[in-house]
Order: C-alpha cells, then sequence, then structure tokens
C-alpha cells in the first residue's frame, strides 16, 4: 500500500467501528472475571460445597467458549464478520440476565455456558474484524485496542463486584453469607450489571459496515469497494481491493478444514495455535480465576482479596495503555519475547516466596508485577499475531482454530490448576509455569516472525514463501 493511499483515510471513522467492535472484548472480560468476586457469594445460595460442583460452576463458560469458537470459522466465512458479533450480543445479554435470575444451580450454569458461546465468537470475531479494516502501519495498535477493552472489561467486573459487595465479617460461613445482601441478592447484580454494555454493544453492531475483505470474498465487489471508500479515499479504496483479489484469486477453492492443512498453510496454523496456547498456559489467567485461594494462602481475607483483586485489574489497564504504542513500535517478536523470559522470572520469584513461606504485600507485589508483563506483552501481542497471520482465503477458520486452542488450554488451565495446587502446592505450580513461559519463548525465538507495519496481503506472501522454503530446507524456516 503505497504512502499516499495511506495518508488518505479516514481515521476518525476507522477508530469509530474498531471501538464498536472491540466492545466484544470488553463484554469477554466482564463475563470471563464477574464470577470471581461473586464466588463465594453464590456458593452460599446455590449450597455449593463439593469441589467438583464448584470447579463447574467455575469452568462451565469455558465449555461455551470452546464451542463458539468451534463455530466462529464457519460463521465468519458464511454470514461475514458482522452478523456472527451480533449474535454474540445477544447471548451476552441472554447470559447477564439469565444468570441474574437464575433459580437453580443448573439453570446458572446453562446460562454459563450461554455466555461462554458469546466469549467464544466475540473473541476470535473482533480483533478478525478489526485486523481487516485498519491500516498496516497502525494495525498492531487498534488490534491491541481489542486487548484494552477485554482488561476494561476485566476491571469494570472488578470494581462493580467491590461496590456491590458490603463487608464480610470474619470467619463467615456459607450458612451465615446466604442471609447477607451479598449471598442473596448481590451476586445477582453483579451478574446482571452485564446487561447495559451487552445491548448498547447490540444496538452499536447494526451501525457497523461489514470487513471489505470478506465482502470481496464472497464475490460483493461492488459492496467492498463502497465499504472502503467509507473508509478512505477513492484510491486508497482501488489499491486495497487490487491487493484483495490478488490474495484472492490465487486459491478459488471452497475453504474447508482440509485446506489447512496444506504445506503452504499448515505451519502458520501451528504457529497460530501454539501462540494462543501458550498465552493461557504461561499461567496468568489462574491468578484472575482463583484469586480467592491465591490470595488467601498468603494470608489475606475476603475483603482484603476483593481489593487486591481490584489492584490486579487496575495494573492489568495501566499496563495495556503502555502496550498499545509498543506493539507497532517496538514490534510484536521482540514483546512476545520480552513477556516470555519475564514471567519465567517472575514466576521462579513468586514460587520462591511460597517455598520460603514469605506471605502477604510480597506475594502481592510479585502477583501485580507478573500482570505488569503479561498486560505489556503477551496479552494484546498475542491478538494481534493471531489476527494477521492466517491468509486471506482461510483467516475466517484459521482464527477459529486459533481461539479453539486458546480456550481449550485455557479449560486445561483452569481444571488442572486445582490438581497442581493440591500435589505441587502454589510453590511448584508457579515453578511449572516459570518452565512452560522458558519453553514459550524458545519457541518465540525460533520460529515467530516479526510482522509489523506489513499489509495483510503482503504478510500472507511473506508467511507462504518462507514455509514453501522451510519444507524444502528444515533450517531455512529459522527465524534470525
Amino acid at each position: 500500500m503505497n504512502n499516499c493511499a495511506q495518508t488518505q483515510l479516514k481515521m476518525g471513522y476507522v477508530w469509530t467501528i474498531c471501538l464498536v467492535a472491540a466492545c466484544g472484548g470488553l463484554l469477554f472480560g466482564y463475563d470471563w472475571v464477574v464470577i470471581g468476586g461473586a464466588k463465594p457469594f453464590y456458593e452460599a445460595w446455590f449450597s455449593i460445597t463439593d469441589p467438583a460442583q464448584s470447579g463447574w460452576a467455575m469452568s462451565s463458560a469455558l465449555v461455551g467458549c470452546i464451542f463458539g469458537a468451534l463455530i466462529s470459522g464457519w460463521c465468519a466465512d458464511k454470514f461475514g464478520r458482522k452478523r456472527p458479533l451480533i449474535l454474540s450480543a445477544v447471548l451476552f445479554s441472554a447470559s447477564a440476565w439469565g444468570t441474574a435470575v437464575a433459580t437453580s444451580f443448573d439453570m446458572f450454569v446453562v446460562y454459563r455456558i450461554v455466555g461462554g458461546v458469546g466469549i467464544g465468537l466475540a473473541s476470535a470475531l473482533s480483533p478478525l474484524y478489526i485486523a481487516e479494516v485498519s491500516p498496516a502501519e497502525k494495525r498492531g495498535r487498534f488490534v491491541a485496542i481489542n486487548q484494552l477493552t477485554i482488561v476494561i472489561g476485566v476491571l469494570a467486573a472488578q470494581l462493580i463486584n467491590l461496590m456491590i459487595a458490603e463487608p464480610v465479617a470474619a470467619g463467615a460461613t456459607q450458612e451465615t453469607i446466604v442471609h447477607t445482601w451479598n449471598g442473596h441478592t448481590g451476586w445477582r447484580w453483579m451478574f446482571g450489571a452485564e446487561l447495559v454494555p451487552a445491548l448498547a454493544f447490540l444496538v452499536l453492531m447494526f451501525f457497523v459496515p461489514e470487513s471489505p475483505r470478506w465482502l470481496m470474498k464472497a464475490g460483493k465487489p461492488e459492496r467492498a469497494r463502497a465499504m472502503l471508500e467509507r473508509l478512505g479515499s477513492p484510491e486508497y479504496a482501488s489499491q486495497t481491493l487490487k491487493e484483495i483479489a490478488h490474495t484472492l484469486e490465487k486459491d478459488t477453492q471452497k475453504v474447508a478444514f482440509s485446506t489447512l492443512l496444506q504445506p503452504q498453510v499448515k505451519p502458520i496454523v501451528i504457529i497460530g495455535m501454539v501462540l494462543a496456547m501458550f498465552q493461557q498456559w504461561c499461567g496468568i489467567n489462574v491468578i484472575f480465576n482463583y484469586a480467592q485461594e491465591i490470595f488467601a494462602s498468603a494470608g489475606f481475607d475476603i475483603n482484603d482479596t476483593l481489593k487486591s483483586i481490584v489492584a490486579t485489574g487496575i495494573i492489568n489497564l495501566i499496563f495495556t495503555l503502555a502496550a498499545l504504542p509498543l506493539v507497532d513500535r517496538i514490534g510484536r517478536r521482540k514483546l512476545m519475547l520480552l513477556g516470555a523470559s519475564g514471567l519465567t522470572v517472575i514466576y521462579v520469584l513468586i514460587a520462591s516466596a511460597y517455598a520460603m513461606n514469605i506471605m502477604g504485600w510480597p506475594v502481592l507485589l510479585l502477583v501485580l508485577a507478573a500482570i505488569a508483563i503479561y498486560a505489556l506483552t503477551l496479552a494484546p501481542v498475542t491478538w494481534v499475531l493471531l489476527s494477521e497471520i492466517f491468509p486471506n482465503r482461510v483467516r475466517g477458520l484459521a482464527m477459529s482454530m486459533g481461539t479453539l486452542a486458546l480456550w481449550i488450554a485455557c479449560f486445561l488451565l483452569t481444571y488442572t490448576f486445582p490438581l497442581l495446587n493440591a500435589g505441587l502446592g502454589a510453590a511448584g505450580s508457579f515453578l511449572l509455569y516459570g518452565v512452560i513461559c522458558a519453553a514459550g519463548y524458545l519457541y518465540i525465538l525460533r520460529n515467530v516472525p516479526e510482522t509489523k507495519g506489513v499489509t495483510l496481503e503482503a504478510l500472507e506472501e511473506q508467511l507462504e514463501k518462507q514455509h514453501s522454503k522451510t519444507a524444502a530446507n528444515p533450517d531455512a524456516g529459522r527465524v534470525h
């Protein structure tokens, strides 16, 4: 794309539609984290004492996430990016209402799964849409906005939980909590508050245009041109249409899962899936999902834990904001390497603190440092890379595979932490996550290219040529 075309973009409009699409990320963050603060209270209401039932309540949404991610590629290729995002808004709205009014544990779980499907769709399609409508030289920053809205949603859930929850008496049991405001009404407001942004997202998505790249793929070039002329000048629209058409004309076959196994595509899909799994297995989401247990083991009571959870959200937001300009300035690869190495060191220190029985504020500070590093690096950059490395013709399907891998990895992480914590203790668990981060560093160093400032079409050709050479000479694919 030439510099003249780049300067003729209508950046105000581009920002507007990207922010609307990124609202899917905000709801993703809220829906994902709200359950952590509500956990002691809905468990009292539903008389949950069995660890297996407690774990199912926490992880049930992940079943929906996996299903949503699995169908997101088919939905994106069949119906475009806009309509599935509208569907996700409907699902978020239904989940917020249903969990708030649930009269039984089974009803509660069903609506958590419904919300999970919305998360699975939005987590794949929001960054995908943003990547397809944003300019190449600023694409990293635009896609990282999706991570920023996720973080804002996380912090919003933490703050709303803190504001709604009344102080809990020391030593309170389920029997006493169930008769309090928190136990019979407060937790319902925590879930129900999501209905406001969910309905706003639903309404606003009707005013967002379809992705021009999908319109071209669907054989609607005139609509694609009209959409691109809303983004920029006629010259910009013509140049972009030519680039999209060039990449699409190379493969006119119907896209199927077997397409992802083609020699030039398969290595790129594998890189995306590994990065998605690594973002989860790096261990940070354990801190968000099991904050109560982690901080309790460090000597915090329920009231202090709620405040500490908000502190994690504030640090998460601050460093995500700091990451926005760095994604395009420093580059994706360097930030991913920084994140993997930084978390390795921090996890070793956390494991050492638990092993030496150092509790309280030192553990909190180390946890905040880990979240800061994650928010600055792996959290936003993974979504940027997933949204841009896949070829045009299979982007929707490949993105669904990446997010499917992410949510399966997240389910395994969430499910196994209580088992690891029981078997290895907190020290052993965090040391294991440190080993995983060290392995992730080596993988990124060897396999992940730099993608900043490259158009999606040029990047597609670059990656396919690189992996064609790798098939003939394995050493040729190494990134130096």
